[in-house]
């Protein structure tokens, strides 16, 4: 139904060969697969970090908390304009959520002034989002956490492959949580990854994988191992063979993938230019930051109907969305209290996400932005 959809897949007879590849094999959970996966990921990330791949990005940050030992009484603070993924995971653990300001209307990311503001003797763990695939200001949110002695969360789903002065996303903070989700930069459908940078933690997350059983099912097949003692309760988190391989594919072309990316934000910007009070943030960003373009967002100018934009251009064919609805907003969230976010709630507000995805062609970027053009300026 869409002439442009939001999102795209980017594969072809690589990943299908790839799959049919584990179908032939007849081993579907984890196994070789997944471990190549985690090698390949660890390796491309650098700086001698450990990944356990995980069902979801939701899984990895569900468990950086159970490995931390976050729990009731605690605080964590979250970067305020994100999904609810990580608020949910908070929650899960019996913490409490504080959300922390985006810096302004160019730059969306989390305010270190704000994050600052909102650590007390509660607080344990900062998770920070590098949003749209743009990294936040790292300098100053690893002073802050050195600082007040903080653990260090990074929520990389939008992120894999952006750097920060030449340094990769998900390689700052004590712990990384990547997705794979569906419209992901790298997509295996689900999938995610937890990524560790010392040894115990990494062993922690493996026993939180799968029930706290000290082998895994692949050892035992493969007869290395006869049985399996249980150390600590866990989760059935587990990746299986036909992600893993369909990653390892994604990985191959992820950077030139993010390459596309960039040329069509820059598509986006040139054809969108004139219109009056519309902002496209980061649209001047420091060349000490490279983003993996993740999504294109815009912010609309005050006053206009954001619901009678997106069906006007539904009716065009092309599809939005909104990246993202305020936290407070929804029904459990609102009955506990979430303080304002002056600048985040008024992103909330005015945001729209326009289609973005490698196979997207320069044509396909001129129709939306003539289209949205039509409507704002006619």
């Amino acid at each position: 139904m869409w002439k442009v959809p939001l999102f795209d897949l980017n594969f072809d007879e690589r990943e299908t060969k790839a799959v049919n590849s584990v179908l032939e094999s007849k081993w579907l959970t984890s196994g070789q697969q997944t471990l190549s996966f985690e090698k390949k990921i660890a390796d491309y990330l650098g700086e001698n970090v450990m990944c356990c791949a995980v069902a979801n990005g939701t899984a990895a940050l569900h468990m950086s908390l159970l490995v931390s030992d976050i729990k009731e009484g605690d605080e964590v603070i979250v970067s305020g304009l994100t999904f609810v993924a990580a608020v949910n995971a908070v929650s899960m653990v019996g913490a409490k959520p504080v959300l922390a300001d985006s810096k302004s209307f160019s730059d969306w990311n989390v305010s270190p002034q704000d994050i600052e503001k909102k650590i007390t003797s509660k607080t344990k763990a900062i998770i920070i989002v590098h949003y749209a695939g743009y990294p936040c200001d790292m300098d100053e949110i690893i002073r802050i956490v050195k600082k007040n002695n903080l653990l260090l969360i990074e929520d990389v789903a939008h992120a894999i492959g952006a750097e920060y002065k030449g340094k990769k996303c998900g390689t700052f903070g004590d712990i990384a949580c990547f997705s794979f989700f569906s419209n992901k930069n790298l997509s295996t459908g689900e999938g995610g990854m937890f990524v560790a940078k010392d040894a115990k933690t990494d062993e922690q997350a493996r026993l939180l994988r799968s029930h706290g059983m000290t082998s895994m099912t692949v050892e035992r097949h493969e007869g290395k191992i006869i049985s399996y003692d249980v150390v600590r309760p866990g989760l059935n988190y587990r990746f299986d063979e036909i992600k893993a391989a369909i990653g390892l594919v994604q990985l191959e072309k992820l950077d030139e993938s993010n390459r596309t990316r960039k040329t069509l934000v820059e598509k986006y910007c040139e054809e969108l230019s004139g219109i009056q009070d519309l902002i496209i943030p980061w649209k001047n960003c420091s060349a000490e930051i490279l983003s993996s373009y993740h999504i294109f967002p815009l912010l609309l100018p005050v006053g206009v109907n954001r619901g009678e934009l997106i069906t006007k251009l539904k009716d065009k064919g092309i599809q939005t969305s909104i990246h993202y609805p305020s936290i407070k907003k929804f029904k459990h969230y609102s009955q506990i209290g979430i303080t304002a976010l002056p600048v985040a709630d008024e992103i909330s507000e005015r945001v729209l996400t326009l289609p973005l995805y490698p196979t997207m062609q320069f044509k396909d970027v001129e129709f939306v932005a003539s289209e949205l053009k039509k409507i704002l300026s006619p």
